[in-house]
């Protein structure tokens, strides 16, 4: 019979092993295709895999069979449980129309806003400014109601004056930018990188600390290439996938 294979990981030795296992496993679960296999290979197998002992394979299949992501047989085997979905993927697509669409699929609870300083990774985008404005958001998948990400906009405190906080509980920032603020979108750059949540996002999300999640930057420039939103986008790790269609052109 075919087997799962789960991602490998690159193990921390500064913590505890069972703990990053069984979140890389956890993670490959939830977003394994459609097609998976759902028998997951025996203990000894899964220990060479991670590069760890059986005892801290079982201390991690124990965890997630508490979560209910498998069952283990005796005799047969280990198991995904069919119900534990894949995630559903968060696409990079090629139009601010698109984008809007896309984002008009979840609800927004707007946590705070006001001015802070400028954040110096952040900086190079704002020039000669020593503070922006901030909106944060906790924004829920509209199906389920289930947490799907936070968000944290920094604006340009020009563009941030034309800006409820009414605005950004009923339209994505993207459409406000456009439809409220009265931005020309030149261009949206978007940087994806795989952290582990942090303990604000760890409460926010109602995930693990230090579980996987999707780090999203987003950089908003008008037409004449200023920026005036910088979006840090933190998405839970067990319900997305990040999927980039590139297609050729003839030369």
């Amino acid at each position: 019979m075919t087997v799962f294979a789960p991602d490998s990981l690159a193990l921390n030795r500064k913590l505890p092993l069972w703990y990053q296992v069984s979140q890389s496993l956890r993670a490959s679960i939830l977003g394994r295709p459609p097609q998976a296999p759902l028998r997951l290979p025996t203990e000894e197998q899964l220990a060479e895999h991670y590069g760890v002992s059986v005892l801290t394979m079982r201390q991690a299949l124990k965890e997630l069979e508490l979560e209910g992501l498998i069952s283990r047989h005796r005799r047969r085997g280990t198991f995904i449980e069919p119900a534990a979905r894949p995630g559903s993927p968060v696409r990079l697509l090629g139009s601010v129309d698109a984008i809007v669409a896309q984002q008009s699929g979840e609800t927004t609870t707007l946590l705070e806003h006001g001015p802070v300083p400028v954040p110096v990774e952040v900086a190079p985008h704002f020039p000669g400014l020593a503070e922006v404005v901030a909106f944060r958001r906790l924004r829920y998948d509209r199906e389920s109601g289930e947490a799907a990400n936070w968000a944290e906009n920094l604006l340009h405190p020009e563009v941030a004056a034309r800006i409820t906080p009414e605005d950004l509980e009923r339209w994505p920032m993207t459409r406000v930018l456009r439809d409220v603020a009265g931005v020309t979108v030149g261009r949206i750059a978007n940087t994806v990188q795989a952290r582990l949540a942090d303990p604000t996002t760890s409460q926010l999300l109602a995930v693990p600390l230090l579980s996987p999640i999707l780090h999203i930057t987003g950089v908003v420039y008008d037409e004449k290439g200023r920026t005036v939103d910088v979006a840090r986008i933190h998405y839970r790790g067990d319900r997305f996938s990040f999927a980039v269609s590139v297609d050729s052109s003839p030369e």
